[in-house]
């Protein structure tokens, strides 16, 4: 891969990652709810994703789901059903509190990658980034040595950041009422987006 390959590449990723999404509400949530060191436990889920889906990528999976329309359908409408169902509890919780001893670290973790796994959103831009910037003309497994370490480094760096945003607005928070406001905004995000899901197509992939 080439440097402007590479530019390109990192910058679509760095667009991609940091646009908000169901998982960057999820690390705000973590860092306004858990102490920073659990939290950074749900960016780590995101990053096994990242890594098992830059994995299935190369070997043409996600190409493969992109492509059938029942399969992207199954995995649309259970990431969407999941997404509303995470909003709606979280409105109805919105005004209890929540302590930080209330989630123990697996359950961040697994938490976490659910939401990072089942986002039909995923398998679009995965499947975007390997058919704009894989070179068919190039062992795949040398190119993934240069995107494998970008990717995941500039996905470590975004979720971090909306993590570290959670628990400064967590500190931030004047008393109970503004903490229900923001964890209310938070699960409506959840909400629309598994709305925006449930009614997106399937992603195109270039001929």
């Amino acid at each position: 891969m080439s440097v402007e390959a590479w530019a390109i590449f990192a910058l679509f990723w760095m667009v991609f990652v940091t646009t908000p999404g169901p998982n960057a509400v999820n690390c705000i949530s973590n860092g306004m709810s858990l102490p920073l060191p659990k939290a950074m436990i749900g960016v780590l889920a995101i990053l096994t994703q990242a890594s098992a889906f830059l994995i299935l990528s190369a070997l043409g999976v996600t190409a493969l789901i992109a492509t059938s329309p029942t399969g992207f359908l199954v995995a649309k409408l259970i990431g969407a059903g999941f997404l509303i169902w995470l909003g709606i509890r979280g409105w109805m919780n919105a005004s209890r509190p929540v302590p930080a001893t209330e989630r123990p670290a697996r359950h961040v973790y697994l938490h976490a990658l659910a939401i990072a796994t089942i986002n039909p959103k995923s398998v679009a831009g995965y499947l975007a980034a390997f058919s704009q910037f894989v070179q068919p003309e190039v062992p795949i497994w040398q190119q993934m040595g240069v995107i494998m370490p970008t990717a995941l480094v500039i996905t470590t760096l975004s979720y971090t950041g909306f993590t570290l945003l959670g628990a400064i607005m967590g500190r931030a928070a004047m008393g109970a009422v503004f903490n229900i406001r923001v964890r209310r905004v938070m699960a409506g995000c959840f909400i629309i987006y598994g709305l925006l899901l449930g009614t997106s197509s399937t992603p195109a992939t270039r001929g």
